[in-house]
């Protein structure tokens, strides 16, 4: 994308949305000086004796300055061959009352015809003012994209647009500016205010080394970054992709009603003929019938249903947005709300994905000296297991102990000579080559003690010296995320991961997990999948609302993500390839947003199904009174116009 496009697309955001709202302005104006010349023309019809032909005049003047948009949609319609529209049925209606006064013995209905395209004229205001609030949170989101990055070049700042920035570049971010690009701190410290993408308050501090994510703003310090990815595949650019997109995929809601009102409103408008026309040839009043037809048109038009259900759900993908729930498109809320099964990939998911010392058990010396010398031979080392080590003993680098002679040993360890002693950091096969008689602790390696995880052996000039219980920890709220998805109705909670046996056991039985698979490869968690599906439906207790949901982070999870019914993906610390397959993404990696999002999708659903019951109800109990000789146009438009406004009004819920 250009710089120039950059700015044209800013620009055409703004122009949209101030049209809205100037839009909006404009309706209400004309609603209210519609109304007053409604109660003028009322007052003139009251007092002074005039013809048919000249009360017409007068009604014409509020009648057009309020209908004369929706007429004009209702030409459009004949005219691209869409004729069977809400503003067809009004125009229709309200026409046909304006003309039931010169029939022979009929009334006149000049107040009617205008109310009509009043109300209506306050539902679509109504209407709009919703979709403006639900385009609010998700234009929130928008608020990310950066304006400008201040790229460093041999000392000098660059002032560019973020589109321009390659890979690899140096940007100065300062206080109270949006991260432009994604990449890794080098210089300075500071706190990022990360609501608009987690929806989290509470800012996350960051030093040199941590990764930032494009679209948080920095809040304090001035800091150096050197990024990683390209404009538009960062982070910001990505979530806004995703959010723009997700309109496009209704859901089955949306879809049955879109059919059902291209279906429903032609067989509408033969009813209507049918009743102006059939009853007066057995002898009824033509007046009357025709009356009728007119109200069973206003009272049928579709409007609250077709406008409703896809705010609804454009409410709720606002709403949980700004919980920092991404969910791609509204057919992904239908399937949320009927998740029954919930599998897990463990690494990244339900852990942190990083490894830190559990535990330390010396034999021949004390934890601070065998942690000391473990995280020294380690000092060169970037498995992810020496980092651990080194991060337990920050005193590492600076406490001056010399460090010689270290060769990594494939498949076994490293060692090292430290301070004169030959250090030995590794596995049971190092020890056996060394000669150190290492045993068993009554403490680890089993999945019933209390430490269970990767063990690491330290022997000191070639004496077995204790060993170190490195472990991934589970994420503070894993127990929590489980706990809300049991009491959501969430028939069984499953753990996948390629680790050991006895890793995946504890972890299962920490979070209380209702199974657990380990040591799998990620073509073997795909299989389990397809298995797991085909024995459900193999079973009696298979339904069609029978929903697996799959939750992942890492590349190695894309293919489970995209094969479940519903992939869900921790957006954070995720990788691309996981957010790109996922249907939903979790942008602060807590797995309790999980029962959150399933919570919102059933809120989401419940609102639309209550405005199409509450629609229907409405119109059928009018409909009837109106073909008995009951209701009036006032009912008749209190059925249409004010059951839309009501049912808006429940759809903008959604958005909490």
């Amino acid at each position: 994308m250009s710089h120039e496009h950059h700015h044209k697309h800013e620009c055409c955001e703004h122009e949209h949305e101030h049209h809205h709202h100037h839009s909006l302005k404009r309706q209400l104006i004309l609603i209210i000086v519609t109304a007053i010349l409604l109660i003028g023309t009322v007052v003139i019809e009251k007092n002074f004796h005039l013809s048919v032909w000249q009360l017409l005049l007068i009604y014409l003047v509020p009648y057009l300055l309020i209908g004369h948009e929706t007429l004009k949609e209702a030409v459009e319609g004949i005219v691209h061959g869409d004729a069977f529209n809400e503003h067809f049925l009004m125009s229709i209606a309200t026409i046909g009352a304006l003309c039931i006064g010169f029939l022979p013995g009929a009334e006149t209905q000049f107040p009617e015809a205008v109310f009509v395209m009043l109300f209506f004229q306050v539902g679509e205001l109504f209407e709009g003012y919703a979709e403006g609030k639900s385009r609010e949170s998700i234009a929130h989101l928008m608020d990310i994209r950066p304006d400008i990055a201040h790229v460093e070049r041999q000392g000098q700042i660059h002032d560019i647009s973020p589109e321009q920035v390659e890979s690899g570049s140096i940007i100065v971010i300062r206080p109270g500016e949006k991260v432009p690009l994604d990449g890794v701190v080098i210089e300075g410290k500071s706190a990022l205010n990360t609501v608009a993408l987690t929806g989290e308050s509470v800012p996350r501090d960051i030093d040199m080394g941590d990764e930032v994510i494009s679209g948080c703003v920095n809040l304090s310090g001035v800091i150096k970054v050197r990024t990683t990815k390209s404009f538009g595949e960062s982070t910001a650019s990505k979530i806004i992709e995703l959010v723009e997109h997700a309109s496009e995929h209704k859901s089955q809601s949306e879809t049955f009603i879109t059919k059902f009102a291209r279906v429903y409103t032609p067989i509408v408008v033969c009813a209507a003929i049918a009743i102006a026309i059939i009853p007066p040839l057995f002898g009824g009043n033509f007046v009357t019938w025709l009356y009728r037809a007119l109200m069973f048109l206003v009272v049928s038009c579709p409007c609250a249903l077709v406008i409703s259900v896809p705010l609804t759900f454009f409410g709720g993908i606002g709403g949980a947005s700004r919980k920092g729930i991404l969910i791609k498109g509204a057919n992904y809320m239908d399937v949320l709300a009927k998740i029954d099964t919930v599998v897990f990939d463990k690494t990244g998911t339900l852990t942190h994905g990083q490894f830190a010392v559990e535990a330390i058990h010396p034999e021949t010396c004390n934890e601070h000296q065998l942690l000391h010398l473990a995280a020294h031979v380690e000092h060169f080392s970037t498995h992810p297991i020496g980092a651990a080590l080194r991060d337990a003993f920050p005193d590492e680098a600076t406490d001056g102990c010399k460090l010689s002679d270290v060769e990594e040993i494939a498949g076994h360890g490293i060692k090292a000579s430290v301070e004169g002693k030959v250090v030995c950091v590794g596995n049971t096969r190092m020890m056996d080559a060394i000669g150190a008689k290492w045993h068993d602790c009554p403490l680890c390696g089993h999945e019933h003690h209390s430490f269970t995880g990767t063990i690491i052996h330290v022997a000191i000039d070639g004496e077995y010296a204790g060993h170190i219980v490195i472990n991934d920890k589970i994420k503070e709220d894993s127990a929590e995320a489980i706990t809300q998805l049991k009491a959501l109705g969430v028939r069984k909670t499953v753990m996948l991961t390629g680790d050991r046996k006895e890793v995946g056991a504890h972890v299962a039985r920490q979070l209380q997990l209702d199974e657990y698979h380990t040591e799998l490869l990620p073509a073997d968690k795909v299989k389990f999948f397809e298995d797991y599906r085909n024995n459900d439906i193999t079973s009696s207790r298979y339904n069609e609302d029978h929903v697996i949901a799959f939750v992942g982070d890492g590349i190695n999870d894309a293919p489970v993500l995209a094969r479940a019914d519903i992939g869900i993906a921790m957006g954070g610390l995720g990788s691309d390839a996981a957010i790109e397959a996922a249907d939903v993404v979790l942008m602060d990696d807590h797995p309790s947003k999980i029962a959150h999002a399933i919570r919102i999708a059933r809120r989401t659903l419940a609102i639309a199904k209550q405005n199409v019951w509450f629609a229907i109800g409405i119109k059928v109990a009018v409909l009837l009174l109106a073909a008995v000789g009951i209701a009036t146009m006032w009912l008749a438009v209190f059925a249409d116009v004010g059951v839309t406004v009501l049912a808006v009004l429940n759809a903008m819920r959604a958005l909490k």
